[in-house]
């Protein structure tokens, strides 16, 4: 009896260690499968990468319940794939954003205006407030006069609930260690000290927004305050404001292009993107 358990146990054994490597071999030919299609982004064909930037700008995934969202790291790696292909001359972004954190905001920027090769910017519906952060980081803005642009400023804004909690019978019992640890909580009215903390701090972002806008649209700091009043305006206005460099779409952008690279239109061609290639 003895000899026929531990023989079944052996053989249970010896299964679950054929199917842990028969799993990691499956994982290694996938990743392998994937490495080979996605190590290039050019075929040889196509010379102008596209990376559409769609969604709101978050540091990381599993933030929030939006539907389409944008990483630093998810930038990152399409661009340091892009950079190493020797077919490709150029980036284009198609970029549909309402903007997002303003560190994420910044990190997806500055990787795009330290880029080995030229970036430019093609306005969708909307590069509002951290998603104008990302396209004035273009060596080149282009937008639809319909575009939504702009919306340089920032919120902290929230809804306070302590009213209706009361309403409720819900009590919000505070303990905290330091009197600015629960600062925004909804559950209670906010405090004059908190607002001006609060609001200092806003202040210190917004002007680091600016300075970042100013010097990627080679503005003075202020002919940028002058329009970081959060307002947003359409592709129309924001050309004369300074915001973009033209109006126009695909075949703008594929002029600009030819012009930066010193060919001819037709010798520009745009790479379309593979979106198995970013989780968004």
């Amino acid at each position: 009896m003895y000899q026929k358990s531990f023989l079944r146990e052996t053989a249970g054994v010896i299964m679950k260690a054929v199917v842990v490597v028969l799993t990691i071999v499956a994982v290694i030919v996938s990743i392998t499968a994937l490495y080979e299609v996605e190590t290039g982004i050019s075929d040889g064909t196509c010379n102008i990468a596209v990376l559409p930037v769609e969604g709101v700008i978050l540091p990381f995934h599993g933030i929030g319940d939006f539907e389409m969202i944008v990483t630093p790291e998810t930038i990152e790696s399409f661009m340091d794939v892009v950079e190493e292909d020797k077919n490709i001359k150029g980036v284009l972004l198609e970029i549909n954003s309402p903007g997002g954190t303003p560190v994420a905001s910044e990190r997806i920027a500055e990787r795009f205006r330290n880029s080995s090769l030229p970036v430019v910017g093609l306005v969708g519906d909307t590069a509002a407030s951290g998603g104008y952060m990302v396209a004035a980081a273009s060596d080149y803005i282009i937008a639809s006069p319909m575009s939504t642009v702009g919306s340089i400023g920032v919120t902290m804004s929230y809804l306070e609930e302590s009213q209706k909690n009361e309403e409720d019978g819900i009590t919000y019992v505070q303990l905290t260690t330091g009197k600015f640890k629960d600062t925004g909580t909804p559950n209670r009215p906010i405090t004059d000290e908190e607002r001006e903390l609060l609001q200092a701090d806003l202040q210190i972002i917004h002007d680091e927004f600016v300075d970042i806008v100013a010097e990627y649209r080679d503005m003075s700091v202020s002919e940028v305050e002058l329009l970081a009043d959060g307002s947003s305006m359409p592709g129309a206005r924001a050309i004369d404001a300074g915001l973009i460099d033209s109006l126009g779409a695909r075949a703008e952008a594929q002029g600009i292009f030819a012009g930066i690279l010193d060919v001819g239109v037709d010798d520009v061609s745009f790479c379309e993107y593979n979106r198995g290639f970013l989780p968004f």
